[in-house]
């Protein structure tokens, strides 16, 4: 399937699940982050939910991941540059809608990508090979293109299937894991 079809699926897949059945996939997934990574005292990229698009809660993340002192900015869009920035993340008194509905500082420190051990990358499907889909805009794999080569790359990803996808090219950035509500999948990339 196409990029675009794929994400027409998965937009619609998440409409599907019940706010309980959300809450327990996104419990199960951020509890297996913290099983397999140790995080603590390590600088970590995450992105906040876009509630309207049914998202994983990775406020769990935020709260556990402060809460064993690891680093955590979030990014700021900038649509001129179609370029991510990332803010450290300090107190919920920083965030301010986007006009997506993301979450994001409105000022604060910035972050530097080669300072991250790890990216958290949000999501709507994924390949077996570690190739993501998103919303279509690249500002992630322009991103993880500056991160440092030891930094780790993890998907998020609600639904336990892998899907094909017809149409990658050459600024697609495969992940280095994937984290499903049932398991950990790590790519050789």
């Amino acid at each position: 399937m196409t990029k675009q079809e794929l994400r027409l699926l998965f937009k619609q897949k998440r409409i599907e699940l019940s706010p309980d059945e959300l809450e327990k996939k996104s419990e199960m997934i951020c509890n297996s982050l913290f099983s397999k990574f140790q995080l603590t005292f390590k600088t970590l990229s995450l992105f906040l939910p876009i509630e309207r698009q049914k998202e994983i809660n990775t406020y769990i993340i935020l709260e556990k991941g402060i809460s064993l002192d690891a680093k955590i900015a979030l990014p700021k869009t900038s649509p001129d540059s179609a370029q991510l920035k990332h803010i450290l993340y300090e107190s919920q008194a920083q965030l301010s809608l986007n006009a997506y509905g993301i979450p994001e500082p409105k000022d604060g420190i910035v972050i530097k990508p080669i300072q991250f051990d790890f990216v958290i990358v949000p999501l709507l499907a994924i390949d077996k090979f570690g190739y993501r889909i998103g919303y279509g805009k690249g500002y992630y794999d322009r991103f993880l293109k500056k991160c440092a080569p030891n930094c780790i790359f993890i998907g998020l990803h609600l639904f336990e299937e892998f899907s094909e996808i017809d149409d990658l090219n050459k600024y697609d950035i495969p992940l280095n894991y994937c984290i499903t509500p049932t398991q950990i999948i790590h790519f050789d990339n």
